[in-house]
């Protein structure tokens, strides 16, 4: 056993000498007060545990972790993503004002407060008519395919149909996918048909209508298309592909929007790294996100979008830890010092700012 007396000036100096010394496991065997001041303290330590204590004292202290700006992490996915400078501003306002070190539930906090999610449902209650409408290409039949699979996975009734009779090989598309999932494919031309084929499928639990890519700005095409809506108490939904321009794909949801669509649905997530255009679009328009498609694969299905979701793609795990540690000055120059909070928020708005989407909505 080893014996060990300190001197301080005080119980509580001398105690925290005592373990610093032998470690926590050293036993006091006397205390007194000294003539001249402070305290004497003798303790014990078996000579193992003091070997322990010496080892830990060693062992280099772990450098705390860097703090995270959260602030700057969403600014910098905003403006990786060409969210509109106005847009972006509001998100940070949201997201900075969540006491939290976690970039994406920030991101996705702020998300849920400015926008609504609403995920399409797959035929376990009763729901009025899908039909899915959108410009060319954006991949409507391939949506009524998926929604299709999920509703004959979970074992409900499903009825599919299209108007998607003027383009080469549309119904032939869809006719292969109803085919593997044995289901019947109704292929009508007017809204008297589609009527028609409604009222066959009044007791089906999902019932789905592909249409034919419609040009939003070509008022014709968007006349034939309010004309098959009218057939049918229905719920149109807006398909469009993720990577188009922010404000243009803003004026096609808005053209849209006036026929009474209400949810979208994002297709081409696989192949699209800046998804701006998708929060401007909901945010002029006033559109609830509903699902997502990552895959041109049908049985790979459709991913529901909440905010959180949306707020993982928009910001990768190791961008949501970004080390933030300042840098250090130039030689003969003051290091920086922390920057206020107002500070902080005013560059990662000003970073948002320049975004290269960086015009402000309407």
């Amino acid at each position: 056993m080893r014996l060990k007396s300190f001197h301080a000036k005080s119980m509580a100096d001398a105690m925290r000498m005592v373990r610093q010394t032998l470690g926590d496991d050293a036993i006091i065997v006397a205390t007194r007060e000294e003539e001249g001041g402070g305290v004497r303290v003798t303790a014990a330590v078996e000579e193992e545990d003091l070997l322990i204590a010496q080892e830990r004292a060693r062992q280099p202290v772990k450098p705390a972790e860097p703090e995270i700006d959260v602030g700057e992490v969403v600014a910098d996915a905003l403006h990786h993503h060409g969210v509109p400078a106005a847009l972006a501003e509001q998100l940070i306002d949201a997201a900075s004002g969540l006491d939290t070190d976690d970039a994406r539930l920030a991101l996705g906090s702020a998300l849920d407060s400015m926008y609504t999610f609403a995920p399409l449902p797959d035929g376990r209650t009763a729901v009025k008519p899908l039909v899915l409408v959108g410009p060319p290409g954006a991949g409507k039949t391939l949506i009524a395919a998926k929604l299709a699979a999920r509703a004959v996975f979970k074992k409900r009734s499903v009825g599919v149909i299209t108007t998607d009779t003027v383009r080469a090989g549309g119904v032939d598309q869809l006719a292969a996918f109803t085919r593997l999932m044995k289901l019947k494919l109704a292929t009508v031309e007017d809204p008297d048909a589609l009527a028609g084929a409604y009222e066959v499928h009044r007791r089906t639990d999902l019932v789905l209508v592909d249409t034919a890519g419609r040009n939003p700005f070509n008022d014709d095409d968007m006349d034939d298309l309010r004309a098959l809506l009218s057939a049918g108490d229905v719920e149109p939904v807006l398909v469009l592909p993720a990577g188009l321009d922010a404000m243009e794909a803003a004026d096609i949801a808005l053209a849209f929007k006036a026929l009474g669509v209400r949810r979208m649905l994002v297709t081409r997530l696989d192949m699209a790294r800046r998804l701006g255009s998708l929060l401007a679009i909901a945010s002029r328009a006033r559109m609830a996100f509903c699902d997502a498609s990552v895959s041109s694969k049908v049985a790979e299905g459709l991913t529901p979008l909440n905010p959180l979701v949306l707020a993982r793609m928009m910001i990768a795990p190791g961008e949501a830890a970004e080390d933030k540690t300042p840098q250090p000055a130039p030689r003969g120059q003051p290091a920086a010092k922390p920057a206020a909070k107002t500070a902080a928020k005013t560059a990662t708005k000003a970073k948002a700012a320049s975004s290269p989407s960086s015009r402000t909505l309407p």
